[in-house]
């Protein structure tokens, strides 16, 4: 069975595909994007751990 590991974190205006695209060389894997309270936009993502 996979064991995930999870990460939170806040999309920028303007720049969103650079931080989607640095978090993907890392190897983590969009799952969501949402509207905070404030209207900012956070992504969560996933990606299995290593080990």
């Amino acid at each position: 069975m996979t064991t995930w590991e999870y990460v939170t974190t806040p999309l920028l205006i303007h720049n969103e595909t650079a931080i989607l695209n640095n978090w993907g060389e890392e190897g983590w894997e969009l799952v969501q994007i949402v509207t905070n309270v404030d209207g900012g936009l956070i992504a969560f993502m996933k990606r299995p751990v290593q080990g």
